[in-house]
Parts: C-alpha cells; structure tokens; sequence
C-alpha cells in the first residue's frame, strides 16, 4: 500500500516531508519509521486496528498516558499504544505526536529487532544437499 493513499496520510505528511522518513506495510497496516526507529503504524482495518499505534518503550507509557490521556496501552500488543479513530481527539492529538517525533522526543519510537537471517543447511560430506544424504 503506497502511504499517500492511507486514509491517515495527512497526519504524517510533515513527517514525511522529513530525509530520514520511511513508510513500510506491515500487517495490512503502514509502519512509520523515523531517524532508524519505528515511531507509529497507521492501521485503518476493523477494530481494534482502526487507529494510531503510537510505537514506545514500556518506560515511556506513563508519561505519555498522563500527557495524552486518550492513549491507551493496545489489547493485542499492550507493548504499544494506540488511539483509536473513533476518539474525538484523534486528529488534533495524532498532530500533536507527530510534532513530538519531529522534535525527537526520546520517548517517542522504537528501534526495530534485527530479523535473523535463515541458516543454510550444510551439504553433506560428499557434496549432496542435506535432504539427500
């Protein structure tokens, strides 16, 4: 999915305007990743993925609650938070986050895990592959 056809596009556009900016699919949703970290994925699927997962470390949950009350940690993947379309503050607040992850908030972001790369599987002695020998 191309972001500038994400119905949220409009809430990273000034992010997106930025060098260090990448957008990448993820689960039928798009992940949001600036200066190397994943800062928000965009999901406008069926609830409880109608919405903004905001992408933090655990540490940074209680601040970010008391600063945004309207966040809540999400029901499937509590290590994020996530504020849902239907929130009346949705556009006014996802603009506020956005600013903060210009800003570089430390607490806005996550650095994304290595993906391990697959071992080959050693031929046998003799040269054969491994699912002949």
């Amino acid at each position: 999915m191309k972001l500038k056809s994400h119905p949220y596009f409009w809430m990273v556009e000034p992010l997106a305007e930025k060098p260090s900016f990448l957008a990448k699919p993820m689960f039928g949703a798009v992940g949001c990743y600036f200066d190397g970290k994943i800062v928000l994925v965009l999901s406008a699927r069926e609830e409880p993925w109608r919405g903004v997962l905001v992408t933090t470390e655990r540490e940074h949950h209680c601040s970010l609650l008391e600063q945004f009350p309207e966040l809540a940690p999400h029901e499937i993947l509590p290590k994020w938070l996530y504020l849902p379309e239907a929130n009346e503050c949705f556009e006014p607040l996802t603009r506020q986050l956005v600013e903060l992850i210009i800003n570089r908030d430390p607490r806005m972001g996550t650095i994304p895990k290595k993906k391990k790369k697959k071992k080959k599987p050693q031929a046998a002695p003799d040269g054969r592959p491994p699912h002949l020998a």
